[in-house]
């Protein structure tokens, strides 16, 4: 098993209306940020204020889900970079540690 002490996932949560300019903002970073996972799912929670009639009715709202994993001294400026580029009170993110990470083969 290999350490890397540095490295933390970063997840952030979003509709899919703003995955397009998420992933550009993304894609556009030099140098380049290492790869990462989007997933489609759903939100669950009590604020639907701004979910779709389609939304209200079912009790939860679509949502998107990015995981990427690089080291921490990127992820505050990255941050940054997003909350000016892509301003929206419903992205929400989170930072946990990573104690190991590799591949199969």
């Amino acid at each position: 098993m290999t350490t890397f002490p540095d490295l933390q996932r970063l997840t952030l949560v979003f509709p899919p209306g703003v995955e397009a300019r998420l992933l550009e903002l993304l894609l556009e970073q030099e140098p380049p940020l290492p790869g990462f996972t989007v997933l489609a799912g759903e939100g669950h929670g009590a604020d639907f204020a701004t979910a779709s009639v389609r939304e209200q009715v079912r009790g939860r709202v679509a949502r998107r889900m990015l995981l990427m994993v690089l080291p921490a001294e990127r992820i505050e400026k990255l941050i940054a970079l997003l909350r000016a580029g892509l301003p929206n009170p419903h992205v929400t993110w989170w930072v946990e540690p990573v104690s190991a990470f590799g591949r199969l083969a």
